[in-house]
C-alpha cells in the first residue's frame, strides 16, 4: 500500500514563506506524477502543481505561478513545494497526489494545514 506523508504547513505571515514536502513509502519512480492540490473551507478541492517524475517538467495553476515551486528530492525521496509571498488566498489544506499509470491509480496523503494570517 503507497503511503504519502506531508510535512511543513503552519501558520505564516502574508509575505512569509513556506516550504512543504511529500514522503512517498516508495521511490517516487514509482509514479508517472505526482502533485500538490489545496483546498479552502467552502471550496471544492483544486490543483496547486504537478510534476512528471521522470522529465521534471512541471505545471502550476495561474494563481501560483511565479510564487510557487515544486520540485523533487531525489535523496529524500520527496516532491516538495516552495511557497514564497503567501497571501491570505493561499490559506488552505494541502495534500499531496500521486498517479500511476499501470495500473491507474491515485493516492493521497492525509493532508497539511496551510493558515497565512497577521
Amino acid at each position: 500500500q503507497v503511503q504519502l506523508v506531508e510535512s511543513g504547513g503552519g501558520l505564516v505571515q502574508p509575505g512569509g514563506s513556506l516550504r512543504l514536502s511529500c514522503a512517498a513509502s516508495r521511490s517516487i519512480f514509482s509514479f508517472a506524477s505526482m502533485g500538490w492540490y489545496r483546498q479552502a473551507p467552502g471550496k471544492e478541492r483544486e490543483l496547486v502543481a504537478v510534476l512528471n517524475v521522470g522529465s521534471s517538467s512541471t505545471n502550476y495553476a495561474d494563481s501560483v505561478k511565479g510564487r510557487f515551486t515544486i520540485s523533487r528530492d531525489l535523496a529524500k525521496n520527496t516532491v516538495d513545494l516552495q511557497m514564497n509571498s503567501l497571501n491570505s488566498e493561499d490559506t488552505a489544506v494541502y495534500y499531496c497526489n500521486a498517479l500511476k499509470s499501470f495500473p491507474p491509480s491515485s493516492y493521497w496523503g492525509q493532508g497539511t494545514q496551510v493558515t497565512v494570517s497577521s
